[in-house]
Order: structure tokens, then sequence, then C-alpha cells
């Protein structure tokens, strides 16, 4: 009521005041009948300003906003495993390039390209001929060699009974002992040339000298093949096991050494490079022994049994190493967690169904699964999808079921919107 009156006074009483003085001047100018006329007038617009006057000054009661529909997520307590991440190349242990030690014309291909080969399988044919060849000749050689040894050896003993005797003269037997001596040497040399051919001819076969997977063929049949042909045949590279080089940041070095001293083998994860598909599961094999000064990164090599072959050398993929289990660790869904001025924070649902905005601290996030720090506790609710219309002290409405799933493929369809 004092309000009303407040307005009263310093609106209305100004308007009757100046309509009166209007209506007074109309009584001493004006017919009687006429400044009726003005008196009524006066009387209409000063309650029509005093009608506005108290309808502007009624108080109104704000809208309530309704209840924002969000969907809700739990928070709980597991063991959590603490993954560092890199990126990596992966390195075959051994790629062979198999040629030809011998010229010759290749008359087989024995293998398939991409086929899967073991250490000493055929992979192609030289032509043996001109080798073998050169095998007979050397040991008919020494064949021949043989038989004059034999024969000399024979005069040798006929001699040494004459010396024996008086019969022969000492030159004589020293004569005959140095032509034994002779072709013994010669036999000697024969056997060894006799081992070089055999060598040669076995050069005409080309096989693997490693296990593992070939590549593109380099030489046709038909065609000659040189010692100094400088992609040779074909290339194997060893696939089981294969090796993983990725780099982590250098202050991540003391706790894996930590680890490490205490005997314990840190396991690794390869992953594709969406992070969408596990390749392969391995080990730490060594730490290098020097930091990258130009990066301050620091080079680990992991070993991989590889044996679906999904690692393939010079490949890049997503290396995770597995530093520790965390037991009893805070997670909640990943998409609870939002990005502010002051970091990452969560809406937190209370009992009487508003929001509170908690400022968090993130360990990692990774398989959709958000470690946290600080700032929530187990069996908590948290706001998943919808934050973008909550402000702190916000009512909602926590949607199940089908309605939560078509909320979320919707914050997921905005998202994606740049």
């Amino acid at each position: 009521m004092r309000a009303e009156r407040l307005i009263i006074d310093d609106g209305s009483i100004d308007v009757f005041s100046s309509l009166l003085k209007i209506a007074i001047q109309g009584f001493r100018d004006m017919r009687p009948k006429i400044s009726t006329l003005v008196i009524v007038a006066i009387a209409i617009a000063g309650g029509s300003a005093f009608a506005v006057n108290r309808k502007t000054a009624m108080p109104t009661a704000p809208a309530v906003p309704p209840p924002v529909s969000v969907v809700a997520g739990s928070v709980t307590s597991q063991d959590v495993p603490i993954y560092l991440r890199g990126i990596g190349t992966v390195i075959a242990y051994n790629t062979d390039v198999v040629g030809s030690q011998i010229q010759g014309q290749l008359t087989q291909i024995a293998f398939k390209e991409g086929q899967t080969v073991h250490a000493g399988d055929l992979l192609a044919q030289i032509d043996p001929r001109p080798y073998q060849a050169q095998l007979d000749q050397t040991t008919a050689t020494r064949d021949r060699d043989q038989a004059q040894l034999t024969n000399s050896l024979a005069n040798l003993d006929r001699y040494s009974r004459l010396a024996g005797n008086g019969y022969a003269t000492p030159q004589l037997l020293d004569t005959q002992k140095a032509q034994v001596a002779q072709l013994q040497n010669a036999v000697k040399s024969d056997e060894a040339l006799i081992e070089q051919a055999k060598v040669q001819l076995e050069y005409t076969r080309l096989t693997s000298p490693i296990s593992g997977i070939t590549g593109v063929r380099q030489v046709d049949v038909g065609n000659i093949i040189h010692p100094t042909d400088a992609n040779g045949l074909v290339v194997v590279t060893q696939i089981e096991p294969i090796s993983l080089i990725f780099t982590l940041p250098e202050t991540y070095l003391p706790q894996i050494q930590q680890q490490m001293e205490r005997g314990k083998t840190l396991k690794v994860l390869a992953y594709s490079q969406d992070d969408t598909i596990q390749l392969d599961q391995g080990k730490v094999d060594l730490i290098n022994n020097q930091i990258l000064q130009t990066t301050g990164a620091v080079q680990i090599k992991a070993e991989f049994p590889n044996t679906a072959h999904r690692l393939w050398p010079g490949e890049l993929v997503n290396a995770r190493l597995l530093l520790e289990t965390r037991h009893n660790g805070v997670t909640v869904p990943a998409g609870a967690v939002q990005q502010g001025q002051q970091g990452p924070y969560a809406y937190v649902i209370k009992p009487d169904n508003t929001v509170e905005k908690r400022n968090i601290t993130v360990a990692q996030i990774s398989g959709g699964q958000a470690l946290i720090g600080s700032g929530l506790a187990a069996a908590e609710q948290v706001v998943v999808d919808g934050q973008y219309r909550l402000q702190p002290g916000s009512h909602v409405t926590i949607l199940h079921g089908k309605a939560a799933e078509e909320a979320a493929a919707q914050s997921a369809q905005q998202i994606a919107i740049p």
C-alpha cells in the first residue's frame, strides 16, 4: 500500500494539479456548460492515470522454468588400469633381401608373392648344369691325382727296400719322397676345389634364410640373375615375433624405471590409429639409452608375438603401456566430464533433482570411462548428456530407457556438427 501511495503522490497528483489549473481557467473564460464538460474530462483522465499507475506498481511473480531432461550416470568405484599413451612404428626384427651369389638363368620360381615361408624353403632354382659339370670335372681331377699318388707311394716303398739293401741311391729315394708329397698336396687341392664346386652347385637353389613373408618378386623365370643385383630376387620379412618402437614424454621415465626395477613385466597394448581395434598385446623389451633431445621423449621397444599378423612392418600404431592398476578408483562415463575456464567439471544431481556444478580432476579417460582424481564420490549421480541447457540449481528430469538413448544420439549429432 505504501508503494501505491508513492506512485499516486508522484504521478497522479501532478496530473490532477495540471488539469485543475485548466479547469479553473475554463470557469473564468467559458460558459458554465463548457466548464462542466471540462471537469468531467478531468475526472476521467485522473481516474485513468490512477488506474495505470496502480497496474504498473503491482509486482509480478517470475515464471518457474520447466525441468531440463537429462541422461544420468552413476559414479562407481572399481580397479582401473593406468595407461601411458604414445605413438610408435612397427619394426621387423629381420628383413632379408634374397639374392644370388652366382650368375645363372632362373629355371623355377617356387613361391608366391605374399606367401609365408620358413627358413630353408626353396624360393627359386638357377640352372645347375654348368655348376654340376664343374663339380664333375674337379672330381675327375682329384681321382687322377689320387691314382698317381697311389703309384708314387708304391714306388717309394720299393725304393725304400732297395736303399736298405744298398741298391738305390739316397738321391733317388729323396726324389720319390718329394713326388709323393707333391701328389698328396695335389689331392688336397682337388678336394678343396670339389668342396667349392659343391657350394656353387648349392647356390643354384635360392632358399629363404629366415621365416617370414615374401614381398614382390623382382626377377622372372628365364631371366639371368646376378650377384650384383641390388633388389635381388625377393625380400623376406620376419613377422613373428615383431617389435614396436614408440615414444613417451621423458617425465614418465622414472615411473617406468621404478616398475621395472621391481621385476615387473610391463604390458603394452597396440591399437589401430583410430583407437578402435586392439591389434596385439606384448611386453616392454628395453628402454633406449638416450633421450631424444629434439623432442624430450624416450624411446621404448616392445615385443609382440603377432601370431595373427595384425602388426605390419612400417605401420603407425597407438601404444598403451600399462603402468599400474589403481584399486578402488572413482570412475564416471566420459560424457559427464565438461571443460570450463577453471578446468574440468561435472554436474552432480542432488536428491532434490537439482544440479550442482562441481570442479573435478581427471587422471585419464580410456574406454569411455574417466578416472576421477578428486571432486566426486562413489554412488553419486552425474549428468552424462544435456549439460548445455543446465545452470547451477536447475531442476532436471532423468530420462530412462529409449528416451535416454534417443537423447544421447541427438547430442552426438549436435556435437558432430561444426
